[in-house]
């Protein structure tokens, strides 16, 4: 399967970004000779990506933390609610996943195997507005977490705060303990690792927002402070902006390399890694260039360990072949059996033309049933081929791009005929159940007795796409105009496989996608 963007330079380096994903609030952590990084996912489920890799430069994407959110209102989309930025814990041969849930809580999920079942979301603090929670465990045996602030739930964006913990990770021992307040030098700051190296606690946190901010590091003797402050990288001279909120490691050779994300626009934020190392106890991300003393981020540098041999791929087309979703694929809202199915054959996905049970309307913002995928390179093609088999007026089938301005393309059943039918689409209330508008832009005749389209996006740099169809797999032609992808709520614009009933039916109708292809 080829990779749609590969980092590997093929001549000893990598370049950045090392992943052109929406892997966004990245934590990464070393077990013997693996890495594994987590990310956010908002509402998308199943949730919290988990990534494995043997050389930090090549990825593969094994798993999600969370199959399902333990709230009903997670059967709708939730936009910018859900899973924020998690962190990834070691200890005694557990695995644990901090993930807060910025109106609920935090939540702590645990594994022996990474690769397997990941436990019940479990709850160790209700509350409105604790984010970005990580955990550590100190060489006297106690436990702690540290977390920041949502100003959106809670009105606080520059504090960071301590509690103890039981080692287990299942209770929060005391109330928290404010170690940073950075009210005036950082009016925002979130995202905190915590760490300790020779005798220092060391909290890296982001700063500055998400688009233009800075990675500050701050260090004490105590794990409660004072602090010091020191930035340790920013944009400076170089073309990446925003270059912040991550994890670090030290590679098996004794190497430091910090993992964080840019904010890429429609892309999402996505990852890159910088070279790290220590000076006078403080590190140093990334490389100087302008002589102010902050490091910058690299365009490319050297492997940070030895190839594995094992060129991992995250997929991005898919057969439709197994019994069950490629990883690939999460769901704008929690799961529900009865919005597809999958034969295990060459018959592809089934995706019902399903109404909205809870709106008047039944738009692509709101619906739950949308198959989504993110996007994983700056320019790419995909191209799908879709049996419309419709029972009701309004019954489609089709793709699109979702995010604050979206568009699908596809097959719908318009007073008993077929048609090509584009739409646009404009979010008005980007949050929660939020309000979207649409309308149809064109509408094209299919030729009669035929139900069977073969439709393609292509996306150029900048998150510039159009549609084109065809009805013999040979012949396209375009439809629309160009369009310019946009982000979501907290998230990048994502491509979506979308069956339903446009005028909110109840209907028997489904689309069938033999398959989906994905191309530089």
């Amino acid at each position: 399967m080829k990779q749609l963007w590969n980092a590997d330079l093929d001549n000893g380096c990598y370049r950045n970004p090392v992943l052109y994903t929406d892997y966004s609030d990245p934590d990464v952590i070393r077990v013997g000779d693996d890495y594994y990084m987590i990310s956010s996912s908002f509402t998308y489920v199943p949730g919290v990506p988990l990534l494995h890799s043997k050389d930090l430069v090549h990825w593969e994407l094994i798993n999600y933390v969370v199959k399902k959110l333990p709230f009903d209102r997670y059967d709708q989309p939730a936009h910018g609610a859900g899973t924020w930025a998690p962190a990834l814990g070691y200890h005694n041969g557990i695995y644990y996943a901090f993930i807060p849930m910025p109106d609920e809580g935090i939540f702590v999920s645990e594994t022996k195997d990474p690769y397997g079942q990941w436990s019940e979301l479990r709850c160790i603090k209700e509350a409105k507005g604790w984010i970005d929670p990580c955990p550590f465990w100190d060489e006297d045996g106690k436990a702690y977490m540290i977390f920041a602030y949502a100003k959106s739930r809670c009105g606080i964006k520059h504090r960071l705060s301590i509690c103890e913990m039981d080692e287990k990770a299942t209770e929060l021992l005391t109330e928290p303990v404010l170690v940073y307040d950075g009210i005036q030098g950082n009016p925002t700051i979130e995202g905190p690792k915590l760490y300790k190296r020779n005798g220092w606690y060391y909290i890296f946190a982001p700063a500055g927002g998400v688009s233009t901010g800075w990675q500050t590091v701050l260090r004490s003797r105590n794990i409660y402070g004072p602090y010091e402050y020191k930035i340790v990288m920013h944009q400076g001279n170089s073309e990446v902006n925003g270059p912040h909120q991550g994890g670090y490691v030290e590679t098996q050779n004794g190497d430091f390399y910090f993992i964080h994300f840019q904010d890429a626009g429609p892309y999402g934020r996505i990852i890159h890694m910088q070279p790290m190392c220590w000076n006078g106890d403080w590190p140093f991300i990334g490389e100087e260039s302008n002589g102010d003393g902050i490091g910058e981020p690299v365009a490319m540098w050297q492997y940070p360990v030895k190839l594995s041999g094992e060129n991992y791929t995250i997929p991005s087309s898919d057969d439709f072949k197994s019994e069950e979703l490629g990883l690939q694929w999460q769901w704008q809202a929690n799961p529900d059996s009865t919005w597809y199915s999958l034969s295990g054959e060459s018959k592809g996905l089934v995706l019902n033309c399903m109404n909205n049970k809870v709106r008047d309307e039944n738009l692509l913002w709101y619906a739950p049933n949308a198959c989504t995928q993110m996007l994983q390179a700056p320019e790419f093609q995909t191209e799908t081929c879709i049996t419309l088999q419709s029972e009701e007026h309004g019954d489609f089938a089709g793709l699109g791009i979702i995010g604050h301005l979206y568009t699908y393309c596809g097959l719908e059943l318009c007073d008993g005929k077929l048609m090509v039918r584009l739409r646009e689409g404009r979010v008005l209330d980007r949050d929660g159940i939020g309000k979207a508008v649409e309308w149809v832009t064109h509408s094209i005749d299919m030729p009669a007795g035929i139900n069977k389209i073969w439709l393609r996006i292509n996306v150029k740099a900048g998150g510039i796409y159009s549609y084109s169809y065809s009805v013999n797999e040979t012949d396209y032609n375009r439809i629309g105009e160009e369009y310019q992808a946009v982000k979501a709520s907290w998230t990048g614009a994502k491509l979506a496989l979308y069956s339903c009933n446009t005028a909110n039916k109840v209907s028997k109708g489904y689309g069938i996608y033999e398959s989906i292809k994905f191309t530089n």
